[in-house]
């Protein structure tokens, strides 16, 4: 009878047991996916996401920044354009980051701009961040060594700024995007190029087989802030590295330069729409590699750390801009040209000689100015936990990282070139060696100290924006 009525037992927790996982398996759920662990969550950890691309229309008859002399270009590769995101958030306002194919360009350009921004779409203009990727390969926008700016072009990139950033608002996604985010690396595309040569002074140009050391530091970090929606698409992406755009695929012609390449083939890969902003490079170039070789390396590193990237919460969105005050740097003209035409006449070759007019000039529009103030903008903002610091210059190596590291966010990545353009700011230690970047010129006129006192105040504006 035990027996009997154990084996009933048995058997009914078995037929219980089955019952339960067949009504289990049944059940009908979500849709299983790889991702489905990342899928944005409705806790408002999210942000709506617009972007778009305006091209800038060049001509082969436009003068070529970037060089000594005016430089010239025949047919184009890939497209000059202004790439605009737009981020907003439920009760913490909008923000636009613009990234422009261009050199750089003067807030003289770019404050009517921000305002027409601010008029047409209520985003305030001290949540509007526009940086140049200083690309080699455009058009002129400014008046710096032996040339001015193409108005003409200048118009157009005008336009292209105000087009793009309009129309990413006009797109912004009815639901939340989700923010992932991922510190990748490129270790080879750059490196620090103010090399000590054999004969104790800085490298420029010219050979480079007295190299010595380097006299500065090199960032490799590449960031990559993507944003995805509802059905897991790329909306748009986010990246940022710290070496000069110089070098193409093609020489010769007009182009974006390997970031501005890199952004627009992975579009045509990935779907979306990709934003590079120039890093603190003022210290470093690229050295060694082919500009179709740094475009691939910097490809495969943006899809890498995207592959890798996490979800990351968005419970806030906000910005500050402020004034920043400098002086132009008082100088010894003798002492600017015995510098210049020393390394000219060694290292640089007959180029030399029209190097050396070509900065007696610059001194001698810059001599009436000794000692007069300037304004120009600082610019801090952050998406989440991540920080992005707009500065208006060539901005060093080493300055960058001091932002970096006394930063209160634990990732925060600088933005040079960003809002206009006060040319080279060199560290201190970077004055004392000396070297093309601080002879004293229109790429090079503020006075030593400046770069110090701007990561001075930047910090304390991420300090506030962390409070």
């Amino acid at each position: 009878m035990k027996t009997l009525r154990r084996d009933l037992v048995l058997v009914l927790l078995l037929l219980t047991t089955t019952l339960s996982t067949k009504s289990h398996q049944e059940r009908p759920g979500p849709k299983a996916s790889a991702n489905s662990a990342d899928k944005p969550s409705q806790d408002g950890a999210g942000v709506r996401v617009g972007a778009a691309a305006a091209e800038f229309e060049a001509e082969d008859s436009m003068i070529i920044a970037g060089g000594i002399t005016a430089g010239k270009a025949s047919g184009q590769e890939g497209k000059l354009r202004a790439v605009a995101v737009v981020l907003d958030k439920a009760g913490q306002g909008r923000l636009a980051i613009v990234a422009c194919d261009i050199l750089m360009i003067t807030r003289e350009w770019l404050d009517p701009v921000v305002a027409e921004i601010e008029a047409k779409t209520g985003i305030p203009g001290s949540n509007v961040l526009i940086n140049s990727t200083h690309t080699h390969h455009a058009p002129s926008t400014m008046a710096v060594h032996a040339y001015g700016l193409d108005k003409t072009f200048a118009e157009r990139v005008q336009r292209g700024i105000v087009t793009a950033v309009v129309e990413a608002n006009k797109n912004l996604s009815k639901e939340e995007c989700r923010f992932v985010f991922h510190v990748g690396e490129e270790k080879t595309v750059g490196q620090n190029s103010r090399q000590l040569l054999s004969d104790g002074q800085i490298y420029w140009v010219g050979r480079s087989d007295q190299f010595v050391r380097p006299t500065g530091p090199f960032d490799p970090e590449l960031p990559v802030l993507a944003f995805r929606d509802s059905t897991d698409q790329l909306k748009a992406l986010i990246f940022n590295h710290s070496t000069h755009t110089i070098g193409a695929r093609q020489g010769g012609k007009r182009s974006p330069g390997f970031y501005g390449l890199a952004a627009q083939e992975l579009e045509a890969d990935l779907g979306g729409i990709f934003c590079f902003l120039e890093g603190a490079s003022g210290s470093t170039h690229n050295l060694k590699l082919s500009g179709a070789q740094a475009t691939d390396l910097v490809k495969k590193a943006a899809r890498d750390a995207l592959a890798a990237a996490q979800p990351r919460p968005v419970k806030r969105l906000a910005a500050l801009k402020r004034p920043f005050k400098f002086k132009v740097r008082q100088f010894d003209d003798a002492a600017e040209d015995e510098a210049v035409v020393r390394y000219c006449r060694k290292w640089v070759g007959p180029y030399g000689e029209q190097v050396i007019q070509v900065f007696r000039d610059m001194r001698k529009t810059l001599a009436p100015q000794r000692g007069q103030e300037r304004e120009t903008w600082l610019q801090t903002m952050v998406i989440g936990d991540v920080a992005i610091v707009g500065v208006p210059a060539e901005f060093f190596t080493k300055l960058g990282l001091d932002i970096k590291n006394r930063s209160p966010f634990r990732y925060t990545y600088v933005a040079e070139l960003s809002n206009d353009w006060i040319g080279y700011l060199p560290d201190l230690d970077a004055h004392k060696l000396g070297g093309y970047q601080v002879w004293t010129g229109l790429h090079s006129y503020a006075e030593p100290g400046t770069g110090e006192r701007i990561v001075d105040d930047v910090v304390k504006m991420l300090n506030e924006l962390a409070r």
